[in-house]
């Protein structure tokens, strides 16, 4: 556990007025001499509901960096074996305990993801970022810790979502985090016809942008069910009747751009003509291909894409990867 001065924080919240020194001292009292949040209230005549905010300012202020070994989260035997299985770089692994809700599973998977992300990524890397719930809890749980001379870029245009941040906000927040320069995609993710979205990709703007996701180093993503609630039907990416017809020809899960089917081969879509984002097959020639998954839902999305090679390092929670494994 680090308490360290973080000046100065691109990351816009409302913080109270409390100093550095001030939150850094509470955080003392609680991480290195062990006293409870009741007993720290006790001991400053402040209520217990201030000092969790208190802990929890200091955290996103970056005043407190909380470090758990994330070499520990490879050790799995179920990692180990997944890893074998599917010829990947490294598999961490969440463990949330099996009566743990969706939320709390995905929060779980986050935190996990956020500390492998500083052992995957290394200074330099030109980093993809996708969009989504899993995406928006990663940005969420990684710590203010810079990463010198690394680059973000939006890997999907916008899209509208009441569930979930917008794909820019996913870029930026983990850009903000690791202290890297952020490339945004300034374009919908999904155009109203074919025509359009081409004369799109012909914007100079636009096409420097799409340029970069050629040239990427890593990329960190999550990979989409095909369910009734996915966030592509709920986004507006698809329509009711355009998922079926996928499902109805093979199609297991979306993957950033496209669609892939249970073997792991891309499943082509016309869609596709419309989007305005990273192709599969640039993917593909990444390096560094971090999947971030949880959810019994995802069993058939996770093990298309791990058999189609879209994925090198994989962080999932153990009821996924235990199903995976037996399922394969």
């Amino acid at each position: 556990m680090l308490i360290k001065s973080h000046n100065e924080t691109e990351v816009k919240v409302a913080y109270s007025t409390k100093d550095e020194n001030y939150l850094a001292n509470i955080a003392l009292l609680y991480y290195q001499e062990g006293l409870n949040q009741g007993q720290i209230a006790d001991r400053l005549g402040l209520s217990r509901a201030t000092i969790v905010n208190y802990l929890k300012e200091g955290r996103d202020r970056g005043i407190v960096d909380i470090r758990v070994n994330g070499e520990s989260l490879r050790t799995s035997s179920t990692g180990q074996e997944l890893r074998k299985m599917f010829n990947l770089a490294d598999v961490y692994i969440a463990n949330s305990g099996p009566k743990s809700n969706y939320s709390l599973a995905l929060r779980q998977t986050a935190r996990v993801a956020a500390l492998a992300f500083y052992n995957i990524i290394e200074p330099g890397d030109v980093i993809g970022v996708a969009w989504g719930e899993t995406l928006r809890s990663i940005g969420e749980n990684l710590p203010n810790r810079k990463i010198a001379n690394t680059s973000v870029c939006q890997i999907i245009g916008s899209m509208e979502s009441d569930r979930v941040l917008s794909a820019e906000d996913c870029a930026i927040q983990i850009a903000n985090r690791i202290g890297a320069q952020c490339y945004t995609l300034h374009s919908p993710a999904i155009l109203s016809s074919r025509s359009l979205a081409q004369e799109l990709k012909q914007e100079e703007t636009i096409k420097a942008q799409l340029k970069r996701l050629k040239n990427l180093n890593a990329i960190i993503t999550s990979v989409g069910d095909l369910s009734d609630n996915t966030h592509i039907l709920s986004s507006g990416i698809i329509s009711e009747n355009d998922l079926e017809e996928v499902k109805d020809a093979g199609g297991a899960g979306w993957l950033c751009s496209g669609f892939i089917q249970a073997d792991g081969t891309m499943l082509p879509h016309r869609l596709e003509e419309r989007m305005i984002a990273i192709q599969l097959e640039d993917i593909l020639s990444t390096p560094k291909r971090i999947l971030v998954a949880s959810g019994l839902k995802k069993v058939s999305a996770v093990v298309a894409a791990l058999r189609g090679k879209f994925v090198t390092h994989a962080i999932l929670d153990f009821e996924l990867a235990q199903a995976i494994l037996d399922q394969s």
